[in-house]
């Protein structure tokens, strides 16, 4: 015959089992306790003091700050001369499209204002450029000579 505390079967009958069959299953084990991460205390109660004087979270701000600086320091941003020759080239095709459309009338004032728009800011661009070529090539020139 089976054991007491394990049953062979289970009856279509409901009925109340014994305890020894309740505590054989795993109804009667405890999850053994796993302790989280715990927070750094000091830093909480000055977080929260922060707040509370001043009503903003700065620990949290400065770190953000560093963050955003050290992504931007990893990202090159684009060069603004491309970006300028980029734009003027979408306008273009924008226009070419408008054009073969037929509505070419209704925007070729607007998109060619846009790209003289454009143009002035690259021209401006490759002053400064070569103004600061001017320098740098000055100044080695003049560092060569002195030594």
């Amino acid at each position: 015959s089976p054991p007491v505390c394990q049953p062979s079967r289970l009856s279509a009958k409901p009925h109340l089992r014994p305890a020894k069959v309740c505590q054989a299953g795993d109804a009667y084990t405890r999850e053994k306790f796993k302790p989280r991460a715990r927070r750094d205390l000091e830093k909480e109660k000055q977080r929260l003091q922060n707040i509370l004087a001043t009503g903003k979270d700065v620990v949290e701000h400065k770190v953000k700050r560093m963050l955003v600086q050290t992504e931007e320091e990893e990202i090159p941003e684009p060069d603004r001369f491309e970006e300028l020759v980029n734009e003027v080239q979408e306008r273009r095709e924008f226009l070419a499209e408008m054009e073969a459309l037929g509505q070419g009338k209704e925007y070729r004032r607007i998109v060619l204002t846009e790209i003289s728009q454009k143009m002035r800011e690259m021209e401006i661009i490759d002053k400064k450029r070569s103004e600061e070529m001017r320098e740098i090539m000055t100044k080695d020139f003049t560092g060569g000579n002195k030594s």
